[in-house]
């Protein structure tokens, strides 16, 4: 039974593949190779987003600088999206407290529909393990530090977790861009949370020589 499953869902991805679709919804909760962690640098999301949204997080009081979008269950080739689960949703309260991390409660729950189906655990012990693996990681202190917006090659922001995390490879972590400024930093990790190198469909670095970079409000 075990194999089959193996083949049926190389079956699917070999399809998907085809059609250009990468992502799998309705994958099986549980099923997956390895986790994708983004962090959002928050200011750049507000300039681009949160802003026009009147988006809590960007209320200056907060001073938001890297926060989790999410924690991406991922296949080695594809992603399982919104998986069918038994398993218990989190509750409001629950979702609250994943805002000083995440920006907000809304995010969190998205995220937990969306992602947090196809881990396989529950709600509470999704947002645990997200939680975890964000504490594994070091977030460079230099970023804090900026007064102005600048403008820099998207790949120091890449050799700025390198590091402050020696154990990161250049593969286990891309930079990605949108409309000009730098966007997210993506880290990848094993179901038990050690970094790996990324699948090839996820390791696309931004190669902008002069992407934007606001400061923490």
């Amino acid at each position: 039974m075990a194999c089959e499953k193996i083949k049926m869902r190389k079956i699917l991805r070999y399809a998907f593949c085809l059609l250009g679709a990468p992502a799998f919804a309705g994958g099986t909760a549980g099923d997956f190779d390895y986790y994708v962690l983004a962090l959002s640098w928050s200011p750049n999301w507000c300039a681009l987003e949160g802003d026009a949204r009147g988006a809590e997080q960007c209320d200056p009081a907060y001073s938001y600088g890297w926060t989790v979008h999410g924690l991406w269950p991922q296949y080695e080739e594809g992603w399982p999206t919104d998986c069918p689960t038994r398993q218990d949703a989190p509750t409001r309260r629950q979702s609250d407290r994943m805002a000083d991390i995440m920006g907000s409660a809304g995010l969190a729950f998205y995220e937990w529909r969306k992602h947090g189906t196809c881990s396989g655990l529950s709600g509470a012990d999704y947002y645990a393990t997200l939680r975890r693996a964000y504490d594994t990681l070091t977030i460079p202190p230099e970023f804090a530090r900026l007064t102005d917006q600048v403008t820099l090659p998207a790949r120091l922001i890449q050799e700025a977790f390198i590091a402050a995390n020696p154990d990161l490879s250049p593969d286990a972590i891309t930079i990605t861009c949108d409309d000009g400024y730098i966007q997210e930093a993506r880290i990848c990790l094993t179901p038990d949370l050690t970094f790996r190198d990324c699948a090839p469909d996820t390791r696309r670095d931004c190669t902008l020589q002069r992407a934007l970079f606001d400061p923490v409000r």
